[in-house]
Parts: C-alpha cells; structure tokens; sequence
C-alpha cells in the first residue's frame, strides 16, 4: 500500500480482505524513506551508497517516522562511527528524512514520483527475492508478535529480512533511549489513526 495514511491504508485492507488475504501478503511503503536515509548515511559517511546497509524507518510513513541508523553499517563499519557526526544524527538527520517528501514538494510543485517507483520496485524485489545475508530492509508489517512492545493490529515500520515471499522482523536490534521516545510518539499516532478509522 503507498497512497497515504499508507500504515492504516494497510490495517483497512487487511481487515476487509479477510480472510481472503492474509494480513501477512500486505504491507505499507516505508522504503522510499529508507533510501533517503541510506543516501544520507553515504553522504555523510563519506562512502558509496551502495555500501551502505540496515538503516531502519521505525513506525508509521508520516512526520512522527523513526529514522534510525544505530544499526547502519558500511562495510561492516558503524556509519556513526564512519560519519564522526552524532550532532547530525541525533538532530538534522530525522527532520531531514521526516520531512524530505514536503521539501521536493515545495521546491518544485510536485512529488517525487520517480523516487517512489524505485522504492516500490526495491520493496516488491527484496519481499519477492529475499534480502541479502546480513541486511535488514525496513517495510511497514502487521505488528502481531514483535519483540519492541508495539501493541499488535498495527501496520508499523520495522526492520525486516525476507526470504521466499516471506518477512521476518528483526528480532534483537538495540533500540538507544531517544529512539524509544520517539517511537512511543508515532505508535500512539498510528493508534489515533486506527481509532478513527473504527478499526
């Protein structure tokens, strides 16, 4: 699902089609965010961006999404480590991914079409052919069972693997204490938005 609110776009799909599809077969397009914060990574880190792997876009695709690069690594190499730039991180860097699609949208009229065509492509291609060994990908999947505390019946951006047609959230990764504030603020977002869908 990519039109917007794509998360709870999702919850309503899933729901009217059961149970014809399972929840499992839908998700939302989190990964155009996940590129724009893969492209910022390379740009500060000062690598190729083809390199660079396991950023994560926690939560829902609106302004309160998580970007987090805790676990972004080059080349086995901490992208913060690489960067040598908490303050950006830590600060810039969110807005910038958060609000990135507004920004294309004021300076040029219109929405970056193209860029959204390719993080479908790269969403469909890494759900249908598997991720790489040892990368995550962040896609936006029924909450049901994961290991954050995100109430279950939500679509929520985490970390997944995928294999065969089949996600897997990432079990273990270290979510800092700014980010766990963070993601309580676009988990209740997302609860409002069930809420008022009368899910």
């Amino acid at each position: 699902v990519v039109g917007n609110p794509a998360n709870t776009n999702a919850l309503i799909f899933a729901t009217a089609a059961k149970p014809n599809i399972d929840p499992k077969n839908v998700s939302a397009l989190t990964r155009l965010d996940h590129n724009r914060a893969t492209a910022q990574c390379a740009l500060k880190a000062g690598v190729p961006i083809e390199t660079v792997k396991n950023c994560i876009i926690w939560g829902n695709h609106s302004s309160t999404q998580v970007p987090d690069v805790n676990s972004a690594v080059s080349n086995g190499q901490s992208i913060r480590k690489l960067a040598n730039n908490d303050a950006f991180f830590d600060g810039e860097f969110l807005s910038v991914v958060q609000q990135r699609g507004a920004e294309i949208m004021k300076a040029r009229g219109f929405s970056s079409a193209a860029s959204a065509a390719t993080a479908i492509v790269d969403h469909v291609h890494d759900w249908i052919l598997g991720t790489p060994e040892g990368s995550h990908v962040s896609m936006a999947v029924l909450s049901d069972s994961n290991s954050y505390g995100v109430p279950a019946n939500l679509y929520y951006s985490f970390p997944v693997t995928c294999k065969a047609g089949e996600w897997k959230i990432v079990d273990g990764v270290t979510v800092s204490e700014p980010v766990k504030a963070l993601l309580s603020k676009t988990t209740e977002e997302l609860i409002d938005e069930r809420t008022q869908s009368g899910l």
